[in-house]
């Protein structure tokens, strides 16, 4: 759904974290970052996706990735999936949808037969620069790490 592609600039967001802490794209100016959108904290889908980069943290942080989770749920409920699952990697709750319509994963889904508005699972990997180095919109939920460790 989102029309940002390998090469654009990453939108300069600005989000807050399950801490209060608040999160720029200058933040990251440097470095490699993550940033991966979800639908719904607890989910299984979502779970798996979180535990799978979780797992593979360490390898991820040895490539030189920051990682930053996206969803519209609260604080509170982003902190609870971070307590559960011991997730390592900030989760911005972004009840504003401020980020999530930055990059454009906001928008029209159809599940049995019923269309609504949610997240579309996204991810994408912003280079040193600020430039979208990766879009991955067919995420695999059970293995995305490897999903972005083949490119890298």
């Amino acid at each position: 759904m989102t029309t940002l592609e390998i090469g654009n600039k990453a939108p300069n967001f600005t989000g807050v974290d399950q801490t209060g802490k608040e999160h720029k794209l200058s933040d990251y100016k440097g470095k490699k970052l993550i940033v991966f959108f979800y639908p719904k904290a607890s989910t299984p889908g979502c779970t798996w996706e979180a535990c799978n980069l979780r797992d593979n943290y360490q390898v991820l942080k040895e490539k030189g990735f920051e990682l930053l989770g996206v969803s519209a749920d609260s604080a509170e409920r982003q902190q609870k999936f971070i307590d559960k699952n011991d997730l390592p990697f900030p989760l911005i709750a972004d009840e504003n949808k401020d980020v999530l319509n930055a990059f454009g994963v906001w928008g029209p889904k159809k599940f049995m037969g019923r269309t609504y508005d949610g997240i579309h699972r996204t991810t994408f990997v912003i280079d040193e620069n600020g430039n979208i180095a990766d879009v991955i919109t067919k995420v695999k939920t059970k293995d995305h790490a490897a999903q972005i460790l083949e490119k890298y």
